[in-house]
């Protein structure tokens, strides 16, 4: 028996180990265990080839993420932040919860990809909530402005999470009915994504409330702070002037 072919699993460990391209390493691995295990080389390639063309639906994701940065590129974060910059009465707390409620009615109705962190989060929710939040609380520390982005991509996971499962036809509630037809509790999907209405509105209300009260405690170099900032500077000559006066 010829185990030379499982070389190419030592190839993927050592690759992944010393943090080669990924992409690298698994198509090295798969050429090398190709041709330890006799096949030719435009057989091997072709191999490749072939499970790339059945499973092409994959390459998809490769075609939006260079769009979405040729947006970045040319302007979109700062576009979204201007936009955000010109309404009145925006906050980063308004505009999460909204955001917030648009995914899960749109997870609801089975649109579950219609919002995501390549897609949406990072090219327009996060910068929008971000502008929103300086223009509340003036220009955020570093540490202030990572929870920001955190809260806008944990916002995005919460409305996806609690609202698909009100689409009936999603794989999780197919999974649910499963398991509980195997235990003899004949359920239709209808029923379990009845029982999910609640639990999405209780995740609603949890998740708008975290929301509120991070924007409640930012603390950013705004107006206020400058005020502070500002009488500290005017402590030392008053104190001057007081001890003149004693003289």
């Amino acid at each position: 028996m010829n185990y030379w072919p499982l070389l190419g699993i030592a190839l993927v460990v050592i690759g992944f180990a010393l943090r080669f391209n990924p992409l690298m390493v698994v198509v090295g691995a798969a050429l090398v265990t190709g041709l330890l295990a006799g096949f030719d080389f435009v057989a091997v390639v072709e191999a490749l080839g072939k499970a790339f063309n059945d499973n092409r639906y994959i390459s998809v994701t490769w075609i939006i993420l260079p769009v979405i940065g040729l947006l970045e590129r040319h302007g979109l974060q700062q576009r979204a932040r201007a936009v955000i910059e010109n309404m009145r009465g925006a906050t980063m707390g308004k505009l999460l919860v909204i955001y917030l409620l648009f995914r899960q009615l749109t997870a609801a109705l089975g649109m579950k990809d219609i919002g995501g962190h390549p897609q949406a989060v990072r090219p327009l929710v996060a910068p929008m909530a971000e502008a929103a939040a300086e223009k509340s609380h003036g220009k955020l520390p570093e540490g202030e402005r990572e929870k920001v982005l955190a809260m806008s991509a944990a916002t995005d996971n919460v409305g996806l999470f609690f609202g698909e499962d009100i689409f009936f036809a999603i794989a999780s509630i197919l999974l649910i009915q499963g398991v509980f037809e195997t235990y003899g509790y004949p359920l239709t999907p209808l029923q379990l994504s009845v029982w999910a209405i609640p639990t999405a509105i209780c995740a609603f209300g949890i998740h708008s409330w975290r929301i509120m009260a991070l924007d409640r405690k930012l603390v950013g170099g705004g107006a206020g702070s400058e005020f502070l900032a500002g009488s500290k500077d005017i402590k030392p000559a008053t104190r001057i002037s007081d001890q003149g006066d004693e003289a």
